[in-house]
């Protein structure tokens, strides 16, 4: 049966003057539009939905209008009410800005970011820990000198665990909640780097890398879900970004041990070893930090406990986060506007949705977003790009080219100041003028690379210039961007499942385009290489264009309830 819903009869208009007590979430729109029953007839007349004669309302979102009516009443002139299909809604003249304090955002933000980090450290470390491990001299083992497959493993161990977490968590995600999943991830990095750095033998160092890639694949999941449903609207997209330039100071970090342990015996102990204090900081930090406020609401109308029960937990998480004090009367006002505007997206208020759910309405067009965005974020080829680096340096006359190290942390910095930018602007330009931007210039150098392997070899500087358009385009868009359209797009009902998913499409794909550039190198050719990947750019800049929405200054509820119905 077909949904109903009803408009209401008067639209409000907010006047610059109105009080702020007035001047509400944008969420109320939920209160002002409609409400829908999806079901049989019975079954929303028995939730309060349908009314004798065939009407579809809410009994909650109804008296909450009536109370805003009775309220703007008071102040006269200053509201205007208006009718017809022209009038504006209450929240399309309002902006909601919520008020908090920076100090309060930081370790909200951080413990989680740290998750990131330590993938980004792997990365890093990982590239002098082969050196070292190889090493007759260095390597302080009697077992050093590995096949080809040994010394894959060793690389992948770590990317192998990051899919089987990303699988593991998307039945888990919702019982476990984001909090105990990142004290989760904490313990298996720290298992997971303490068992490498011991490990006296190939079989335990695997083990070791396989339980801290469990880590990264609940870390990449659980961090950025913990931080988009705690942080204010306004800054969503800049510290979500910022998770990002932590995984490249992570990356930078590993380089810069490395330099310092590559000529120490036994130094690729002590390369991995090093993630484990990170992670117990991790860890620590996580268990002082209260749980989602919006996982706590799920999980109440979910009908996991008592909802009240639920509700007022909610509102001391919030308060606890914002630095405010227990049960303040703004946490508890927001609260109610989430768990009103949670009430109306979902009708059936017991059920957490079946297995297959995320393919199904809002959360497959939710799922197409998102993971299209981290999936092409591999399949443009950033890992054969940036092998290309040194040869390219090289060719340019950077002599200093020649240590992959140094080209490494050159890259790594040109990195972390594009980043830098994107974290900057994300939340003041939106999220799609970036990712235009971005990918045109990726498609743009990608073309460039495959004209000057074709035939332009005389001008290397045309490829150094390329190269840094690449890695600087890719940190403005791709980079940052997916991982922070992942984190919102989701409904919350089935947003850990979600995520899990856009995880495990990335590591998916990371691993194919790294077992197939090899293959694809000696059949292609550099050139016709970079031309593929350049045709992918090309694609997933129409992806861009005609898929994917504009978030900035929404909030999740909003999200779900504008670009999801």
């Amino acid at each position: 049966m077909a949904s109903a819903s009803f408009q209401p009869m008067l639209n409000l208009k907010l006047s610059p003057s109105l009080p702020p007590s007035i001047v509400q979430s944008k969420k109320s729109h939920a209160l002002l539009h409609h409400s829908s029953c999806v079901g049989s007839p019975q079954s929303c007349r028995k939730r309060g939905f349908l009314t004798a004669k065939g009407q579809i309302f809410r009994s909650t979102a109804n008296l909450r209008d009536m109370s805003l009516l009775r309220t703007a009443s008071r102040f006269g002139p200053k509201v205007r009410a208006s009718s017809g299909e022209g009038a504006k809604s209450l929240d399309s003249e309002t902006t909601y800005q919520e008020e908090f304090s920076w100090s309060s955002v930081i370790l909200p933000f951080l413990f989680p970011a740290l998750g990131g980090l330590l993938f980004g450290y792997d990365i890093g470390a990982t590239s002098g820990a082969t050196i070292s491990l190889l090493s007759p001299e260095f390597s302080g083992t009697t077992w050093f000198n590995l096949s080809a497959v040994q010394l894959g493993l060793v690389v992948s161990g770590s990317l192998y665990g990051a899919l089987l977490g990303s699988l593991l968590v998307y039945p888990l995600a919702d019982f476990l909640g984001r909090r105990r999943e990142l004290i989760t991830a904490a313990l298996l990095y720290l298992l997971g780097g303490a068992l490498t750095a011991y490990a006296p033998g190939l079989a335990v160092l695997l083990v070791g890398r396989l339980i801290f890639g469990l880590g990264i694949g609940l870390a990449m999941h659980g961090a950025p879900l913990y931080i988009a449903e705690t942080c204010p609207t306004q800054i969503r997209g800049t510290l979500i970004s910022l998770k990002e330039l932590f995984i490249v100071l992570g990356i930078l970090l590993g380089y810069f041990v490395g330099s310092f342990e590559i000529n120490i015996v036994g130094g690729w102990r002590y390369m991995y070893g090093l993630s484990a204090p990170i992670a117990l900081f991790m860890g620590l930090g996580m268990l002082t930090l209260p749980p989602s406020p919006r996982w706590l609401l799920l999980r109440g109308v979910q009908g996991k406990g008592s909802l009240q029960e639920f509700k007022e937990k909610a509102i001391q998480a919030l308060s606890k986060l914002r630095g405010r004090p227990a049960g303040d009367k703004v946490s508890e006002k927001q609260i109610e506007d989430a768990l009103i505007s949670l009430k109306t997206a979902y009708t059936d208020e017991e059920s957490e949705g079946s297995f297959l759910e995320v393919f199904q309405g809002p959360s497959l067009k939710a799922f197409i977003i998102g993971g299209g965005l981290v999936l092409f974020q591999q399949i443009t080829g950033q890992p054969s790009v940036l092998y290309y680096a040194g040869p390219i340096l090289q060719t340019a006359g950077f002599a200093a080219a020649a240590d992959a190290t140094r080209v490494s942390v050159v890259i790594g910095v040109f990195k972390l100041l594009m980043t830098g930018i994107a974290v900057l602007k994300v939340d003041d330009l939106g999220r799609r003028p970036l990712l235009i931007t971005g990918v045109s210039g990726i498609a743009l150098s990608l073309l460039l690379l495959s004209a000057y392997y074709k035939f332009l070899g005389g001008f290397p500087l045309v490829a150094v210039a390329a190269l840094l358009l690449y890695v600087g385009s890719y940190q403005v868009s791709f980079g940052p961007i997916s991982w922070l359209m992942v984190s919102e797009i989701f409904p919350l009902r089935t947003r850990g499942k979600g995520i899990s998913l856009s995880v495990l499409t990335n590591f998916g794909s990371n691993a194919i385009v790294t077992f197939a550039f090899s293959p694809l190198k000696e059949l292609l050719g550099a050139e016709n290489l970079f031309l593929l990947f350049g045709a992918i750019a090309l694609l997933s800049l129409v992806f861009v264009s005609v898929v994917v929405p504009e978030t900035k200054g929404l909030t999740l509820e909003e999200i779900e309830s504008k670009i999801l119905k």
